[in-house]
């Protein structure tokens, strides 16, 4: 079996299962990051910050900043942290942001992989328990200080509600009732979430709810970064819910945001 660059499998090379992760380690080809202690310590690496999650009656809705910090400096204002795992659910990273973001893609074709091989989707359970392995892989990093914390959400086809996990630096996985965020705002967001969360939230009520976290959160925790409507930087909202996973309306998100740092003057 050929692969790229004329590259091919080794002859004893099993069957591949249902985990692309899996079949990668059994032919040596896994990726590794090597780091020593003390370049672990001098790397000036960009750092994304606040995500969250709220449910509404029909779903989830997803949201964070776009601000990534490298210490005290703005590294990028326009970074993603939210992003469609696959046709039903989505995840969203606070951390290292260039280890997170491969973390998703890998993540990704997981469930793609496990879709071809089985020929059925993976259960929302299946991938909140996997996701929590990549994170328990990344431990060794996590030492170093190279820490990835993702949040997860997506809406259950079986019990036909949204659904939404954190986790925790060594891949603990808890499901959340009402709301979850992770970052640097985390804990500001929450108190926010946890004064307006109704369980009876339509979707465009909670994707209110998250951009006001966010500019609450952004309030206080400089590594938070709010609404910027004169450069239009807006924050990254997802919408998930039986019809699948989409973006929020731009223009309703931007309303939402002005409204929300208005009230805050």
């Amino acid at each position: 079996m050929s692969g790229p660059f004329g590259q091919t499998l080794p002859i004893g090379a099993p069957l591949p299962g249902s985990s692309f992760t899996d079949l990668l380690q059994s032919v040596g080809a896994a990726p590794r990051w090597e780091v020593s202690d003390s370049a672990a310590t001098s790397l000036s690496i960009p750092e994304g910050t606040t995500v969250l999650a709220i449910r509404f009656a029909d779903g989830v809705v997803m949201a964070g900043d776009r601000r990534a910090t490298e210490g005290h400096l703005v590294a990028h204002r326009y970074i993603q942290k939210v992003f469609a795992a696959d046709g039903h659910s989505a995840v969203a990273i606070a951390g290292t942001a260039g280890i997170a973001v491969e973390m998703v893609r890998l993540f990704q074709v997981e469930l793609e992989h496990y879709e071809k091989i089985e020929g059925t989707v993976l259960s929302l359970e299946g991938k909140a328990n996997f996701l929590a392995r990549l994170v328990r892989n990344q431990l060794p990093m996590a030492f170093q200080g190279l820490v990835v914390v993702p949040l997860f959400a997506g809406y259950d086809l079986h019990e036909r509600r949204g659904r939404l996990f954190t986790y925790d630096v060594v891949g603990g996985r808890y499901e959340e009732h009402d709301f979850g965020a992770t970052g640097s705002g985390s804990r500001l967001a929450k108190s926010y979430l946890r004064t307006v969360f109704r369980p009876d939230l339509t979707a465009d009520e909670a994707v209110g709810q998250a951009v006001s976290a966010l500019v609450a959160a952004a309030d206080d925790d400089t590594a938070t970064g709010g609404p910027d409507l004169i450069r239009g930087i807006l924050p990254n909202v997802m919408v998930i819910d039986g019809e699948g996973v989409r973006e929020a309306d731009e223009e309703a998100v931007a309303g939402t945001a002005r409204t929300a740092l208005e009230a805050r003057r």
